[in-house]
């Protein structure tokens, strides 16, 4: 079963931890200096914050996590079909966890992952480039946050 996920950027991580703690009625299954990650069945989401100077605040990324590599292959051969440039990261270690992973952004720059945990780790990660995705609003970044540019305002 695949489970949805969302990054965002925060100012305060223990504001934020409290916040969501309070909203999803759980505390985080992980908690880092700089990182909190809730696993949660109702709704099935893997819903992660994080606090990087250089991260964007907010939505920073989102995804679909699988169980296992069937379901990893399903995704990827999705996100090939939709005809945009795919960053195949393939085992990498990002937010505390050793991950086989890859990146697509939509055609509006929003930032999407497909990846398999499969296991901890003791640091954050490493520097995928997502500039490669050829998007005009996908940015340079850091593991797990990608930098979006600023988006475009609108009166709703």
């Amino acid at each position: 079963m695949k489970r949805f996920h969302v990054h965002v950027g925060v100012t305060n991580i223990q504001r934020s931890i409290a916040f969501y703690s309070s909203l999803f009625g759980a505390q985080p299954g992980v908690v880092k200096s700089d990182y909190a990650k809730w696993m949660l069945d109702d709704p099935h989401i893997n819903f992660a914050i994080s606090m990087r100077e250089d991260a964007a605040k907010g939505i920073e990324h989102i995804g679909i996590q699988v169980e296992n590599k069937a379901e990893l292959a399903e995704v990827y051969s999705r996100l090939k079909d939709a005809d945009r440039p795919v960053l195949e990261e393939g085992a990498t270690t990002c937010c505390y966890a050793h991950s086989e992973k890859c990146w697509i952004a939509d055609p509006d720059g929003v930032v999407w992952e497909a990846f398999l945990t499969e296991g901890e780790s003791t640091t954050y990660g490493g520097n995928p480039d997502l500039n490669r995705l050829a998007s005009p609003s996908a940015a340079a970044s850091a593991c797990c946050s990608p930098q979006m540019a600023p988006a475009k305002t609108s009166s709703c």
